[in-house]
Parts: C-alpha cells; structure tokens; sequence
C-alpha cells in the first residue's frame, strides 16, 4: 500500500480563489428585468405553494419588472428572512421552479432563485434595518441554537417587541449557513452579513459558546423566560458500520467542510490525492466537488443505491460529475484499511435489490485512498433535553416532535428546524418552522 499522500498547498494561490468563489454570480440588473418579464404572474401560483415560506413570488417578481428592486426584496424578506441565504442554498430546480408554469410548458422555467437573490442582497446592502420593532412587550423568549431556524424565529420576535437571547454552543451564528454549506455556495462571508442584518434589527442578546445541558439547563430556561424555542439542528454523525472507520485519515465530511469554511487560508488546509466519499446527500457532493476544488487528483463518492434514491438532486450529482467527481452506485463499504493506522484503501461490497430489500452480491472491488470522508447523514442528540427534562419531552423517530405550530409536549416550548420530525432538513424549512414557532408564542405571551 502506498503511503498516504495529504498535504496542502496543492494549487497556486488565484487557483483557489477561483476554485472557492461565488459559483453563481449575481444577476445584473439588464439581465433580471429580462428574466423578470418572463414570468406570466400567475394569480393562483403553483410555485408559492412549492415554497415551504410562502414567498409571493410573482409578486416580488413583478415588482423586479417595474424595477423597484428594494421593494421585490422587502416582499421576499417579510415572509423569508433569510431570504438571501435560501436563493444561494435552496434546491429550487425541485421547489419552486420545478412548479413554474413555464417548466410544463418550455422545460426553462423563471430563474426564481437566482431573481430572489438579485432583490435580497440590494436590501441587505442597505445601513439600516428595513423592519422595525413593535412596542416593548416586557417578555423575554430564549432561543437555543443560532442556525436558520434560530435566527429566524428570534428576528420575528424581535420585530413583535419581546426581549430575545439566543444561546449558541459554537463561536459565531448562522449554522449550517455559516459552517456545513460548500464555501462555493455561500461565498464572500455572506453568512457573516446575514447575520448581522438580521440582528440589526434590535432586542436581540446572542450567548455564543453556550451548549444547552452542559451550560444553561433547560429547567433553568424554562424559569428564566417566558418562552422557549428550541432550534439545535442535528449535532451528531452516523457512524459508518464498517471495520478500520477510526484510522488516521477517515474524517467526518461535515467537520471538514466547517474547518474549510473557517480557514483563514485555504492552502494550509490538507487534502489528499486520492478521495473516497461514502454517501449521497447533498454534504457528499459538497466535500467531493470541494476536495476535488481543493486539489485532490482522483475523488470518487459510492453510494448503496441508484441515483434515483440519492438524497442529493439531479442537478447536485450533474455538478459534481461536471467537477470531476466520480460517481459509483449500488455500492457499500465493507472494510477501510491501511499501515500504522493511516487509511490506504476502501473496500467495498456490490448491492442489488431483491423484491425491495437491499442485498449484497459477494462481489468486492477496493478503492485506493488517502482520505476517506463520511457523509451517510447526521443525527439528532437528544442526551441534553433528556437529562434536563423533569416532565416529559416527547419524540418522534429520534427527533422532537411539535404540532402545527411548532408546539413540544412541554409547556412553554417550541422548537423547529431539523431537530424536529416531518420536515424537509431544509434551510428553507428550518426558516418557515422559526416563523411559525415565533407566531405561535407571541400569540401565546400576549394572552
């Protein structure tokens, strides 16, 4: 077996600046009038009811069209706050564009997600907040976890005048935004300047380094505040199940990606030759087009089934192809091994579906690597909620679970984003549920 072969360095400096920069560059404004005036502004439009926020899309559309720019983002903003951020990540060729009347008719639909960003990053460049806050209500609502969902929720509060304090466990706000997204997607430190936009508006107290359980109980939240809201995100990793996942040189592609995304400097992040990543969500294509950006010579991503059952799109896996990653199905790993426990090689088992069942084959083939990347899904940590709890909190499949408006089984909690049941593990969704949940309370705190 060969040594392993992980440095950095493998690139000249402009190379990754090239390689890391805004994959899509924004619209100009000749561009999005144009785009702007192929919508037919359809009044019952099946893309609103595609858009888990309820964005009036050919509202802010139409406003794109007559250019009043600032007023098509202020639309998006009211129903989306994190608006910009969902136009750079959200899936929309299986959302909203995929609904557009024009995808049925021509097979192009309106480039809504890219139009939506063209109208948030105007207002987001404003120097004052364009919301402003309600009258002092005197309640105060804690919010734990900075992530979408979080933030979301905290500035619709904020706006009906209660008193926030979000408690964040790690350094800096924004969630997967600001540390589980590929850096070409939300580039530039955008995630950073949403942030800040959205805490302009006022009312909100941010705890970073914070962790529920191992310090503020939830008890303790629960007498401190009139209201809680709950938006941890998915803070664990499914293990890999196969023989060697411990070896020097097998990492977690989410802490990866967030050690790249804090980097002051991407040269002196290490990558290898030679990759292999197991799995096939979107973080797999994220850390295999990233390494591959990165310098690494060979990237190949198994994944158990047919891309069919991917979790990433189409479009993701057509991206990745496009980078240079190699793409291998009905696929799964048996066994990683190496010398002096550094992985040097993947070994894997060929599967086959029998009347539904996956099954394997006997059939093997190996892998050489110098970096193995696991990215088969991440996983809700109940352990602090469960050890603070004196009554009981409710769950569903391994996730909280809430109601409608995003309600737990303990009085005074709600929580939302992908931490609870039923939805997308979407930004979008993790936006919407924020939403909801603040409604939900503030209707609650004003009786």
């Amino acid at each position: 077996m060969a040594e392993p072969d992980v440095r950095g360095g493998r690139l000249v400096a402009a190379a990754y600046a090239a390689n890391f920069g805004d994959i899509r560059p924004p619209l100009d404004r000749k561009t999005a009038l144009v785009e702007a005036n192929r919508c037919y502004f359809c009044y019952d439009a099946p893309c609103i009811e595609a858009c888990p926020t309820g964005i009036d899309i050919p509202g802010f559309i139409k406003k794109i069209a007559t250019d009043n720019v600032e007023g098509a983002g202020l639309r998006i903003l009211e129903a989306n706050i994190m608006g910009g951020a969902c136009a750079r990540v959200c899936p929309t060729e299986v959302l909203c564009e995929r609904a557009c009347v024009r995808m049925a008719q021509e097979g192009k639909p309106i480039q809504i997600g890219r139009l939506q960003r063209y109208a948030c990053d105007g207002v987001l460049a404003r120097d004052d907040h364009p919301f402003a806050r309600a009258a002092a209500t005197g309640k105060r609502v804690a919010v734990v976890g900075g992530g979408p969902a979080g933030l979301s929720c905290a500035h619709r509060l904020a706006e009906l005048g209660h008193d926030i304090t979000v408690f964040e466990a790690r350094e800096r706000l924004g969630g997967l935004n600001e540390y589980g997204v590929a850096e070409y997607k939300v580039a530039d430190r955008f995630a950073r300047d949403e942030v800040d936009f959205i805490l302009g508006i006022g009312g909100i107290t941010v705890e970073t380094g914070t962790a529920l359980g191992r310090d503020v109980p939830l008890a303790e939240l629960r007498r401190g505040f009139d209201a809680v809201f709950l938006g941890m995100g998915l803070a664990g990793v499914n293990a890999l199940g196969a023989g060697g996942e411990h070896m020097d040189g097998v990492h977690d592609a989410v802490e990866y990606i967030a050690r790249l995304r804090q980097a002051a400097d991407l040269a002196e992040l290490p990558v290898g030759r030679r990759i292999v990543v197991i799995g096939g969500g979107n973080t797999a294509i994220d850390i295999a087009v990233q390494t591959k950006r990165l310098g690494a010579e060979d990237v190949t991503l198994v994944y158990r089934r047919g891309p069919e059952a991917m979790g990433a799109t189409a479009h993701e896996q057509e991206f990745a192809q496009i980078n240079g990653v190699k793409i291998k199905h009905w696929a799964r790993p048996l066994r990683l091994t190496g010398q002096d426990n550094a992985v040097a090689e993947a070994v894997f088992e060929y599967t086959r579906l029998e009347g539904g069942t996956l099954v394997d084959t006997g059939e093997r083939f190996a892998l050489p690597a110098d970096m193995v990347f696991k990215a088969i899904g991440q996983v809700f940590v109940a352990d602090p909620l469960r050890a603070e709890a004196t009554e009981l909190l409710e769950f569903e499949r391994g996730r909280i679970k809430v109601d409608a408006e995003r309600r737990t089984s303990l009085d005074k909690v709600w929580a939302g984003g992908d931490c609870v049941w039923g939805g997308q593990d979407l930004t979008v969704q993790a936006v919407e549920d924020g939403k909801r949940a603040a409604i939900a309370i503030d209707r609650d705190l004003r009786r």
